[in-house]
C-alpha cells in the first residue's frame, strides 16, 4: 500500500488594497495593504492543509519566496509521520543549517517555517474532523509537552514544570469547554483606532463598538503628541469611564520618548501602552513599565521567537503577553509561548491586526483557556472587522467574544475566488482603474 506524503506546497502572493481607506494605518506603518503570503499544501491523496503569513504589502513576495525555498525540505516526507511529529518538522525547518544563517529563527525564514507548520496543523485537524482549537485541548498534557523544544527555555520553564502546568488545567475543562462553546471568548477591538480615520469615524466607531459589546478598544498613537491627546480625550468622553481604551505605538518611540508620552496620555487612562519600542529591546521594555505602572505593557507581534517571550517575561519587562499566529515558527512555538506565559502569570492576549489573524490565533487563545490558563480573566483576542469575507469560516464575534469555530480546520483556507481576484500583480483589484 503506498503512503500518503507530503506533495507540493503552493504559495501564492495576495494582496489586499486597505491603503486607499487607510483601514490598518498606524504610525510606522500610515498606509498598508494587508497581504499574505497564502500556502496550499497538498497531499498525494489529494488532501490540503491552509496557511498564511501576514505582511503588509511590498515583501509579500519575498515571504512568499521564502516558503517556496522551503518546500524541498517537507516534499516526499510521509503525512502521518509529519503530523505525528509536528516538533520534529519544525526542527527541520528551523534548524536547517544553511537556512538558519539568514536568522537564526527570526525574520522571512523563521516566518516561512511557520507557515507551513501551521498548513500541517490546518491538515491533521482537518484529518481528525477537529477545529484546531479543540485538537490542542484535547491532546493529553505529555503530548502537548511533546509539541515544545526546550532547549533554549529550560532556564525558565522545564518539561517538568509544563506538564505541572497542563496537570493543573485539567480540573474543570469540560464545564470550561461547555462555557466557551455557550458565551465564546473575549474579543477587543481596533477597527474605530486606525491613524488615518478622521474625529468623526473616531468616535462614530467608538459608539459602535460599545454598543456592539467590546469592553476594550484600542487606539493607534505614536505620529504627533498633541493630536494624540486631542483623539485619546474624544475617545475617552465618546465612551465613557467604564470602557477600557489601550493605545499601541507599533514600536515608534525611543525608550524615554516613550515614557514622555505616555505620561502625556496617563489622564486618559489608558489599559495598556502596546509596542512603546522597538521588539527587540528587553531592557527598554523593563524600564517603560517600570515608569509607566499600573498602565500596562504589551507586545509581542513582531517577537521573533519564543526566546525573546523568554527574556521579556524574565526581565519583568511586560504585563501582556502578545503572541501572533505567523510571527514564530508556527503552532508548537506558540504553544511554548503560552506555557511560557502561564509559567509566569501574565496573561496572553493574542495580535490579529491583519488578513486572516483573527482566523487563526483564536484557535490559540482557546486552546490556552481550555488546556492552560484556566481563564478568560484579563485575556481578549484583538478583533478587527476586515476581510473576514474572504475566508471559507470567517471569524464571527458576537457581543464582544469570539463564536467557537466549528468547522475542521484552522481557518485559513481563502475562497478560491478572492485568492484569484487579489492575486498581485495581476489579479482583478490590481488591475489599472480599480484604485480609489
Amino acid at each position: 500500500m503506498t503512503r500518503e506524503t507530503i506533495a507540493e506546497i503552493e504559495v501564492w502572493d495576495v494582496r489586499f488594497p486597505t491603503s486607499r481607506q487607510r483601514d490598518g494605518s498606524d504610525a510606522m506603518n500610515p498606509f498598508p495593504d494587508y497581504s499574505a503570503a497564502y500556502v496550499v499544501l497538498r497531499t498525494s491523496s489529494g488532501y490540503c492543509g491552509y496557511s498564511l503569513v501576514f505582511t503588509v504589502g511590498r515583501g509579500n513576495d519575498l515571504q512568499a519566496d521564502a516558503i517556496r525555498a522551503l518546500e524541498p525540505l517537507v516534499v516526499g516526507l510521509p503525512v502521518d509521520d509529519v503530523i505525528g511529529d509536528t516538533r520534529g518538522l519544525s526542527r527541520r525547518l528551523v534548524g536547517d543549517s544553511q537556512f538558519r544563517w539568514l536568522g537564526p529563527e527570526k525574520g522571512a525564514i523563521h516566518m516561512a517555517a511557520g507557515g507551513i507548520v501551521n498548513a500541517v496543523w490546518d491538515l491533521a485537524a482537518r484529518r481528525a474532523g477537529r477545529p484546531l482549537w479543540q485538537l490542542l485541548a484535547e491532546l493529553e498534557p505529555e503530548e502537548v509537552v511533546g509539541l515544545v523544544d526546550f532547549r533554549y527555555l529550560r532556564d525558565a520553564l522545564t518539561e517538568d514544570e509544563a506538564l505541572a502546568i497542563l496537570r493543573r488545567a485539567e480540573p474543570g475543562k469540560v464545564e470550561r469547554l461547555d462555557r466557551l462553546l455557550a458565551d465564546g471568548h473575549p474579543a477587543y477591538t481596533t477597527t474605530p483606532g486606525w491613524l488615518g480615520y478622521d474625529d468623526d469615524k473616531l468616535q462614530r466607531l467608538c459608539r459602535e463598538a460599545v454598543d456592539e459589546g467590546f469592553d476594550l478598544i484600542k487606539l493607534k498613537v505614536g505620529a504627533d503628541l498633541e493630536d494624540d491627546v486631542r483623539r485619546f480625550a474624544l475617545a475617552r468622553a465618546t465612551v465613557g469611564p467604564a470602557i477600557r481604551l489601550a493605545i499601541d505605538a507599533n514600536q515608534i518611540w525611543g525608550v524615554p520618548e516613550a515614557i514622555e508620552w505616555v505620561e502625556r496620555l496617563r489622564p486618559f487612562d489608558p489599559y495598556w501602552i502596546e509596542e512603546p519600542t522597538s521588539p527587540d529591546d528587553i531592557l527598554g521594555h523593563a524600564a517603560i513599565r517600570r515608569a509607566s505602572t499600573p498602565i500596562r505593557v504589551a507586545t509581542g507581534e513582531h517577537a521573533a521567537n519564543a526566546v525573546i517571550f523568554k527574556q521579556l517575561l524574565q526581565s519583568q519587562a511586560i504585563d501582556v503577553v502578545q503572541i501572533d499566529a505567523c510571527r514564530v515558527a508556527g503552532v508548537n512555538e506558540n504553544v511554548a509561548i503560552i506555557l511560557l506565559a502561564a509559567k509566569f502569570g501574565m496573561p496572553v492576549c493574542p495580535h490579529a491586526g491583519g488578513v486572516g489573524l483573527c482566523e487563526l490565533v483564536q484557535h490559540l487563545s482557546m486552546f490556552d483557556y481550555l488546556a492552560v490558563s484556566g481563564t478568560q480573566e484579563g485575556r481578549w483576542v484583538e478583533y478587527v472587522d476586515h476581510l473576514h469575507e474572504h475566508f471559507v469560516e470567517p471569524a464571527r464575534v458576537i457581543g464582544g467574544r469570539y463564536v467557537a469555530p466549528r468547522r475542521p480546520g484552522s481557518g485559513a483556507e481563502m475562497h478560491a475566488t478572492s485568492v484569484e481576484s487579489f492575486r498581485f500583480p495581476d489579479g482583478e483589484q490590481w488591475r489599472p482603474g480599480m484604485a480609489g
